[in-house]
């Protein structure tokens, strides 16, 4: 079974208040913009004006974010009690 397949079987409950934040400030400095490659779930995009953006609600709270931006732009936290997703196969 592939990662995709077995992502689908996964289910999220989606919280309106992210567990991620961006600190602009910083995304506008960065070069590499290595959060739009390396995020599995793809939530990271980047908009004609540069601006980094993301959509939370698909986030497979890997860390991934945290860790790969070089600069500390990312804040991370896992989400508010009974959101986020709930792995159906490990």
């Amino acid at each position: 079974m592939k990662v995709e397949e077995k992502v689908a079987l996964c289910a999220i409950k989606n919280d309106s208040e992210s567990h991620i934040v961006l600190d602009q400030s910083i995304c506008k400095l960065c070069k590499t913009r290595l959060c739009l490659r390396a995020c599995p779930a793809q939530l990271y995009t980047q908009s004609e004006s540069g601006e980094i953006s993301l959509d939370h609600s698909d986030c497979l709270e890997c860390g991934t974010c945290l860790v790969i931006c070089p600069n500390g732009a990312v804040s991370w936290r896992y989400p508010n009690a009974g959101f986020g997703i709930y792995y159906r196969l490990g």
